[in-house]
């Protein structure tokens, strides 16, 4: 088994599931491999067992590029797999498990690179700063929130990053296109308060909070967001109407998106805001009306469309219901005309001559929020080559997630073409 599919499989078998056990296991492995390849790592708690490591290698010029991933994963429950999903099994050519995919086997990857450095005596043309991270799959407050706010001196030089969610293949329609984040939707997780009179539950309605709660819901989830062309992705439906050789019809783009399939994937969630009711609370007894009620929405809005989201919102809601902020996090961007966006591209097509990579908008979050604060550009460049039948969405906190050997030890190769002017790593 290669190091990089060995220590994928080492990490799935660490349970980190948010909320759970905590990430310290996990994170302790990981210092311990680093420490072992002459890499000092630092660790820190931001609560019992919230564990984080940051490192940084030496490189050729002391502007730093910032690789940063999360050690924990969501929920699974192991009736629903085929493999269990903390077994970390090597089966059919693909690692096995919660974090194959999101985001263990890009952990692996990097470590993997890194200590084949140390071994072949290799030094990066720019510093490289490692972060593997706690509670990226919460809102990060015990993982980069920490670290950026108690640990900002890490950090120094970084001007560039790298993470989860861009560099894999989609196949379709006899193209390989490799999806290139340069930005994300913003979050906007609410808590949505209504307020009535309390009763009994037999007397004619009067204020009734749970009802006022359930039309404002109802008029968020059946409002019509409209289409909202930002400039990652009218620059990559441009590109994928020249892979593909015809036109994407920009009036018709939801149309467009299902036509397309998996290629339609790529922009079908971010092209417009959205706001989903996720959860409801109200009430403990069938005939007693409530004098309060609450429910949570999971609201997303694309660069630049902060406050054209809010205002919606707020329209939606009405004078009876109330919102606060469980999570909100701007929609950070990087530049597509930078030349390290550019080195990005040319590293994937390096190792794979049929690469078309292409600009991307992510449609949720990853811990890029945090570090724009420090003014890092982010983008979602974890690479990985996949085989045609493999759904890379889909693995996403899905089930039977996998990730093949072989697209893992094409990552390996791909970082190592970006961070080093060496070739190819062993």
């Amino acid at each position: 088994m290669s190091e990089v599919a060995q220590i994928c499989s080492d990490l799935i078998r660490f349970d980190t599931t948010n909320p759970g056990p905590g990430e310290r296991p996990a994170a302790e492995h990981v210092a311990t491999l680093l420490s072992d390849a002459g890499i000092e790592p630092v660790v820190f708690e931001s609560a019992s067992r919230r564990t984080s490591v940051v490192a940084r290698i030496p490189g050729g010029s002391p502007e730093a590029l910032l690789i940063h991933g999360h050690l924990d994963v969501v929920p699974a429950q192991p009736s629903d797999w085929r493999i269990h999903p903390f077994s970390g099994e090597v089966s059919g050519g693909c690692v096995w498990g919660r974090g194959a995919v999101d985001m263990k086997g890009t952990l692996a990857m990097t470590l993997a690179l890194v200590r084949d450095w140390a071994r072949r005596g290799v030094r990066p043309d720019r510093d490289v700063v490692l972060a593997f991270l706690a509670d990226e799959e919460a809102t990060g407050e015990y993982g980069a929130r920490y670290a950026v706010r108690h640990h900002r001196e890490l950090f120094d030089g970084c001007t560039d990053a790298i993470s989860e969610s861009g560099g894999y293949s989609v196949e379709a329609r006899g193209a390989r296109i490799y999806p290139v984040a340069v930005g994300e939707r913003g979050t906007a997780w609410m808590r949505l308060t209504a307020t009535g009179v309390a009763g009994h539950g037999s007397r004619p309605p009067v204020d009734n909070a749970v009802a006022e709660l359930c039309h404002a819901m109802s008029r968020i989830a059946s409002h019509r967001w409209p289409v909202r062309l930002t400039p990652g992705v009218a620059a990559l439906i441009e590109d994928l109407s020249a892979i593909l050789g015809e036109r994407i019809d920009l009036d018709r783009l939801e149309e467009e998106a299902r036509r397309l399939g998996r290629i339609g994937d790529l922009f079908k969630a971010q092209i417009r805001n959205s706001a989903n009711p996720t959860m409801l609370q109200a009430g403990y007894k069938v005939n007693v009306v409530p004098g309060t009620a609450e429910g949570h929405v999971d609201g997303r809005f694309l660069p630049g469309h902060r406050e054209e989201f809010l205002e919606t919102i707020d329209r939606l809601l009405g004078p009876r219901v109330t919102r606060e902020f469980v999570n909100i996090e701007d929609a950070p961007s990087a530049p597509m005309d930078a030349p390290f966006f550019d080195r990005l591209r040319t590293a994937l097509m390096a190792e794979d001559p049929a690469a078309r990579p292409v600009p991307y908008v992510m449609s949720g979050g990853t811990d890029a929020k945090s570090f724009a604060g420090l003014g890092i550009r982010g983008y979602g460049f974890a690479p990985l080559m996949l085989t045609p039948d493999l759904d890379y969405f889909g693995m996403f906190h899905g089930v039977d997630e996998r990730v093949p050997v072989e697209g893992l030890e094409f990552g390996v190769r791909v970082l190592n073409r970006l961070l080093t002017s060496s070739g190819t790593a062993s």
